[in-house]
C-alpha cells in the first residue's frame, strides 16, 4: 500500500511540475499591461522606417492581434517592439524576451521542436535577386558565381537541395541581416541574393536605384509563414489562432495585404506588386499550422 501511495505521490508530483512549466504568457502579458512583440526591420513582412517605428504587413497584423488581446483580457496593452533577427528569434521566444513574434519566419518541423507556431497567414515564394545587368536568369546561371543569403537562414541550404542545382558550383557570402545581404549584391561583392520574395522585393523597394535590381528564377521553395510562439502555450495560440481567423472572416486581413503589397509603401513609395498567390489564399481559406514539409518542396 505504502509503494502504491508512493508511486501516486510521484505520479502526481510530475504531473504538477509539467503543469507548471506550462507557459503562460498571457498572464504575464495582463500583469506587465504590455507585450513584448518581436518584430524584424528589414524583412518584406515587417521592416523599420527609422525612429523606432516599425511597419509592414505582419508588424500591423501583430498589432491587430495586441489589440484583440487587449478586448480578450480586458485591459490596455502597451507594445514594445523588439528588433529580432534570423539567429537569435528563438533564444528569445524560449527565454521570455519576447511573448511572440510575428515578422518572416518559417514554420518548419525543425523549428516546432523548440517553439509553436500560429496559424500561416502568408505562404512565401524562395527566390533570388540580381541586378538586371548581371545576365542571370535561373539557378543554371549561378555556376561560379556567388551568392549572398543571410546568417540563420534556410535559403541556400534549400538551393543547394533543388533538383535543378545538382552540378552547379557557387560560393557564398553571409550578411548579418537581410539588409546586410542585400548591400552585398548591391555593392557587386555577391552576384545573387537569394531569399524569401518578399524580403527581396522590399530590399529592392529601398534600394537607391530599384531598377537596377530584379527577382528571376524559378521557385525554389514553397514556405508558410506565420507568428512564432512559446511551445506549449495553448492559451496565447488560441487567442493568436482566434484572432488570425477573426481578421480573414471580416477581410481586415486581405486589405492589408493590398495595403502592403499592392499599394506604394514607405519609405519610396514603391508598388511591390505582389498578388496574394494562391498558397496564401489557400492558407487564408483553410486556416492551419502545417509546417513547409507538408507542401512538397522539391
Amino acid at each position: 500500500m505504502k509503494k502504491q501511495l508512493l508511486a501516486f505521490s510521484i505520479l502526481a508530483f510530475a504531473a504538477g511540475a509539467v503543469m507548471a512549466q506550462a507557459p503562460d504568457t498571457l498572464a504575464k502579458i495582463k500583469e506587465r499591461g504590455a507585450v513584448n512583440l518581436g518584430v524584424r526591420d528589414s524583412s518584406g513582412l515587417g521592416f523599420t522606417l527609422g525612429g523606432g517605428k516599425y511597419v509592414g504587413f505582419h508588424t500591423e497584423m501583430a498589432e491587430r492581434i495586441i489589440g484583440d488581446l487587449s478586448k480578450d483580457l480586458g485591459v490596455p496593452l502597451k507594445t514594445n517592439y523588439q528588433v529580432i533577427t534570423s539567429q537569435n528569434r528563438i533564444p528569445l521566444i524560449q527565454n521570455g524576451t519576447i511573448d511572440f513574434e510575428c515578422g518572416s519566419t518559417t514554420n518548419n518541423t525543425a523549428r516546432q521542436k523548440d517553439v509553436d507556431f500560429a496559424y500561416t497567414t502568408y505562404v512565401e515564394e524562395v527566390r533570388m535577386a540580381v541586378n538586371t545587368k548581371s545576365g542571370i536568369k535561373s539557378i543554371k546561371d549561378l555556376n561560379g558565381k556567388t551568392v549572398a543569403t543571410t546568417t540563420g537562414t534556410t535559403s541556400v541550404q534549400t538551393l543547394r537541395k533543388n533538383e535543378r542545382a545538382q552540378g552547379i558550383d557557387f560560393k557564398t557570402v553571409q550578411g548579418k541581416d537581410h539588409a546586410d545581404s542585400f548591400l552585398l549584391l548591391e555593392a557587386g561583392r555577391a552576384n545573387a541574393f537569394v531569399m524569401d520574395g518578399s524580403i527581396l522585393a522590399a530590399n529592392i523597394a529601398k534600394a537607391k536605384n530599384p531598377k537596377d535590381f530584379a527577382i528571376v528564377g524559378e521557385v525554389l521553395s514553397v514556405e508558410p509563414i506565420a507568428c512564432m510562439l512559446p511551445k506549449g502555450d495553448a492559451k496565447l495560440k488560441k487567442a493568436v489562432d482566434d484572432s488570425i481567423v477573426r481578421q480573414i472572416k471580416d477581410g481586415s486581413l486581405a486589405k492589408l495585404y493590398d495595403k502592403w503589397f499592392m499599394q506604394p509603401i514607405p519609405p519610396n513609395n514603391v508598388n511591390l506588386n505582389m498578388p496574394a498567390s494562391e498558397g496564401t489564399k489557400n492558407a487564408w481559406a483553410h486556416p492551419n499550422d502545417k509546417p513547409m514539409e507538408d507542401y512538397g518542396n522539391k
